[in-house]
């Protein structure tokens, strides 16, 4: 991608990998260099960072004109999932680790995705994932990216979203269209 252009306004993003929220002022000069699942992941002259999805039209994109369709297959979509788990797989299809440009899901990071009826008759999704690194600063960030995605559910009322670390997670993990992505296959 690699878009060079100048911040249309101030700016709060996510500098990577720390995790740390930082503002990016007007004007600065920035290069997109990945554009994935709304989210922009921006190098700038203090490293990289991420733009969220709410605030693209600092970048000066119209923020209709940046949705994607994620609705497109992935071997690591379970074959029981009930229809309410498939749109909640395919909401996580629009999350990204803003260094990696395969989504979350065919990276293998999210290891279980349930919708629990609570007993007040509400819908819950509980989602357990991991990341490529422990250490990862950006994993609060993803995790609350997926969770802010699952919400936009109609028929989903609560989601949670754990970080977990067992197992550990392995190159294996990545589903074939990942692979082929990340040119692996």
């Amino acid at each position: 991608m690699h878009s060079s252009l100048e911040l249309k306004r101030e700016v709060e993003a996510i500098q990577i990998p720390s995790g740390d929220a930082i503002n990016l002022p007007l004007g600065m000069k920035v290069i997109i260099t990945q554009s994935l699942g709304g989210t922009y992941t921006v190098a700038t002259d203090f490293g990289l960072a991420r733009i969220s999805a709410k605030d693209v039209d600092a970048l000066g994109i119209d923020p209709e004109a940046s949705k994607k369709d994620a609705d497109s297959a992935s071997s690591n979509i379970p074959e029981g999932a009930t229809d309410l788990e498939a749109q909640v797989w395919n909401q996580l299809k629009n999350v990204y680790d803003p260094e990696i440009p395969v989504n979350i899901v065919d990276l293998g990071l999210v290891y279980d995705c349930q919708v629990e009826q609570t007993e007040e008759g509400k819908n819950r999704a509980v989602v357990k994932m991991t990341l490529t690194a422990p250490g990862c600063g950006m994993g609060p960030t993803i995790a609350a990216d997926a969770q802010s995605r699952i919400m936009t559910i109609e028929d989903i009322d609560d989601a949670a979203v754990e970080l977990v670390w067992e197992p550990a997670w392995n190159q294996g993990m990545i589903s074939i269209e990942g692979k082929m992505k990340l040119g692996m296959i």
